[in-house]
Parts: structure tokens; C-alpha cells; sequence
């Protein structure tokens, strides 16, 4: 089982290194590199688009200097809420991204990759919490989805400092 450092938002164009600017779009790409785990960020004009191989993915936007602090749910709201995405057909891509954030957050662990019956790639992860292993299909957003996902995880998720 392996445990995995993500290096944070570094606010720098992994392809250009120049500083990215407040309210400018960027993309976050996740990849393995040995044994570890490896975050590029880029402008959204230098994005070569996702690597072969990439865990994962997103657009976000630069934060404003004058941005409010966000607060995470309680990370029990959280599993709540991956359990149930368990039982939601055609949900199987907001579940992916829930669980790379749980998995960012080390609420899950990483066991180990596999198939399911029909061949589709999986995460077996497990929650110490819980005491419990899942199977999460591998289900990275279409480009049209990214921004949807995005937002209702926002709405659900995070709540503004006051």
C-alpha cells in the first residue's frame, strides 16, 4: 500500500514558468513518477491536455488576493456522501473525483489498481475510519462535465469563512 504527498497549488506554469494570475484559469494534472506522485499546474493556454497515464485532472481558477478562506465539511459529511454516490448509476465520475480529493485529504488510502468483471480499471482504497475497502471505477470527467462536478462539489463540500 502506498501513501502519496500531493504538492500544493504552486500559483507557477509548469510548461512556460511564469506566474499565474489572479482570476486566470489554469489546469492541475496529477501523474506518477516512480514511486511517487507528481502535480503539474499550467496555464490554460500552455495545457497539452492530460498525460497517458494521469490519475487525474481539473480547471480551477487562481484565487483573488482578496478570495474568503474556504472551510471543508467534516470529513464523516464527506464519506456520507462517497458512500452514497455508490448507489447513483451515472454518477461513477463525481464519485472518482470525490475520492482523489478524499485521497488528497488522507481520509482514504490507496491499496492498490484493478479490474472489475468487465475489465474497466478501479482503485481499491480504504478508509482506516471505516475499517472498509472500496472499489471506485476509474471514471475521468469528460470536458464538459469538469465544471458541473466542480460546482456541485463546491456547493456540497466547501463553505465560505465568515
Amino acid at each position: 500500500m502506498s501513501e502519496y504527498e500531493i504538492q500544493r497549488f504552486t500559483r507557477q506554469c509548469a510548461a512556460s514558468g511564469r506566474e499565474l494570475a489572479p482570476g486566470e484559469e489554469f489546469y492541475s494534472v496529477l501523474t506518477v513518477d516512480g514511486a511517487e506522485l507528481v502535480r503539474r499546474d499550467y496555464a490554460k493556454a500552455a495545457w497539452p491536455g492530460p498525460p497517458e497515464g494521469a490519475i487525474g485532472w481539473w480547471k480551477s481558477q487562481v484565487p483573488g488576493p482578496d478570495a474568503k478562506r474556504l472551510h471543508w465539511a467534516p470529513n464523516e459529511v464527506m464519506l456520507q456522501f462517497f458512500e452514497q454516490l455508490e448507489q447513483q448509476p451515472g454518477r461513477e465520475d463525481v464519485r472518482y473525483v470525490l475520492t482523489l480529493l478524499l485521497l488528497r485529504r488522507r481520509v482514504l488510502r490507496m491499496e492498490r489498481e484493478d479490474r472489475d468483471a468487465e475489465g474497466r480499471q478501479v482503485l481499491v482504497v480504504y478508509c482506516p475510519r471505516r475499517e472498509t475497502s472500496y472499489q471506485v471505477l476509474v471514471a475521468v470527467p469528460e470536458e464538459t462535465r469538469i465544471q458541473q462536478i466542480q460546482d456541485e462539489l463546491a456547493q456540497l463540500l466547501f463553505a465560505h469563512a465568515t
